[in-house]
């Protein structure tokens, strides 16, 4: 009996994801010696299908199982980069990290000394993030070799090297003699994650901006890197996709609004920029933003506090204040940009009206939410019937057999997970309890 021919094959993709990066890099040596692939590879490759036709008559007709593709996540489509696998900075054999230099320089080789780290230029964080997203706009195509318009080569290193307004371009080895070690409790954005693998440092050394927490359970944030293809901000697994636990937290010697060694930031007029403040935040300007509202009428909001780690009173004050300037949309989100800093550390505009005074001071459209506590099994509240029409209303009710009603159920933690789902969030940021930003959004 002759086991039926079959090919494999997997359709072309423009994902930019770690794990299908390195599949369509490994791709080609799978393909026959006709078609393009690596001659050293067909052999291993057509032994391999062989013995899987021949599985299929062994031990009396048992089928044997079939091999689960190395990295692959079950029923996913980004599969895991598999251990020792290339990955974005690990390029093989040809290409190596570049070295240090001077701006628009020749790169030099990994390990070369760099200049002793002289007394560091004064920058901001908004500054910092300023850079890196200028980047990340222009899409700087990643190279190890090149060199920007700016003069700062394209690599993860000199993508630090340029947001921290470096004097020239560093290298993984030495991005650590211009900062301090600090904690993850620490970390603020403009701080970096560095990777630097000294037994081989053209095999998995990285480094990225961090830019601030994407959830309250700080297992994802918000990097800015240079990888391939370009320049990316994108939320990402702490403190990265693989080598997790090697990475190490640095703060720049040079970043005003932040002491070395993780003090909490200095206060000031000057905006801090967005990455402080949100979900997940936790620093001194919360503090400082949530004492500015409250001496501009927003006292009702808090009912402890205001503190470091910002929470939806913080939300909520800002909003009225924004609304009684008699912004609207997107600059009335509760979140402080410029503007509002501006006006609440200058005391510019109107303060917040006393509760019943006008539009300014009732506490928005947003009802108030009532706790984590409420959304719990065996609870029943107006609150979570009026969670239910609400998913209803935005589309997502199709797990409701009947009601909704005041009693939780597992149709209303269904149809709250995948609204959570809906705004790119995962693991415990979508486990169907709504949180004080999922019911910021849901009623929004």
């Amino acid at each position: 009996m002759s086991a039926p021919e079959f090919e494999e094959f997997d359709p072309e993709s423009d994902c930019d994801c770690p794990g299908c990066i390195h599949w369509r890099r490994t791709m080609t040596h799978a393909l026959p010696v006709r078609e393009g692939g690596h001659p050293a590879a067909h052999g291993a490759r057509r032994a391999l299908v062989i013995a899987a036709a021949a599985g299929t008559v062994l031990g009396g007709g048992q089928v044997l199982p079939a091999a689960a593709t190395p990295g692959a996540v079950p029923g996913g489509h980004h599969p895991v980069r598999p251990p020792g696998a290339p990955s974005d900075e690990d390029p093989g054999p040809g290409s190596p990290q570049g070295g240090t230099s001077a701006l628009h320089g020749a790169p030099g080789a990994p390990g070369t000394p760099g200049p002793v780290a002289s007394a560091a230029r004064p920058t901001t964080r908004a500054e910092i993030l300023a850079r890196a997203q200028r980047w990340v706009t222009a899409k700087v195509p990643y190279s190890m070799s090149k060199y920007w318009s700016d003069g700062y080569r394209q690599d993860c290193s000199g993508f630090v090297s340029m947001a921290w307004n470096l004097g020239g371009n560093e290298w993984t080895g030495s991005l650590a003699s211009y900062a301090v070690r600090i904690t993850k409790s620490q970390l603020q954005p403009g701080d970096m994650l560095l990777f630097h693998n000294p037994a081989n440092p053209e095999k998995g050394s990285h480094v990225t901006i961090f830019g601030g927490w994407a959830n309250g359970s700080r297992t994802q944030y918000t990097a800015y890197e240079q990888t391939r293809p370009h320049a990316r901000k994108q939320t990402t697994p702490y403190a990265y996709w693989s080598n997790g636990s090697r990475y190490l937290a640095y703060r720049y010697k040079g970043v005003s609004g932040g002491a070395p060694g993780g003090a909490g930031p200095s206060t000031g007029t000057r905006y801090p920029g967005a990455g402080s403040f949100g979900p997940g935040a936790d620093n001194n300007y919360v503090t400082q933003l949530g004492k500015a509202l409250v001496g501009r009428g927003a006292a009702r909001y808090y009912t402890s506090g205001p503190g470091p780690r910002w929470s939806d009173a913080d939300r909520r004050a800002t909003q009225a204040f924004q609304r009684a300037q008699g912004w609207t949309g997107g600059d009335a989100d509760g979140l402080p940009g410029a503007t509002t800093w501006s006006y609440l550390m200058t005391g510019k505009g109107r303060d917040i009206p006393r509760a019943g005074a006008g539009a300014g001071g009732a506490q928005g459209r947003t009802p108030a939410y009532p706790g984590r506590g409420v959304f719990r099994p065996g609870q029943s509240s107006p609150s979570i019937e009026k969670l239910g029409r609400q998913l209803v209303k935005k589309g997502f009710g199709k797990h409701y057999a009947q009601g909704p009603g005041p009693r939780w159920s597992e149709s209303d933690r269904r149809n709250v997970e995948a609204f959570q789902r809906a705004q790119g969030w995962r693991g415990a940021a979508a486990d169907g309890y709504p949180g004080p930003e999922t019911w910021r959004r849901l009623f929004a």
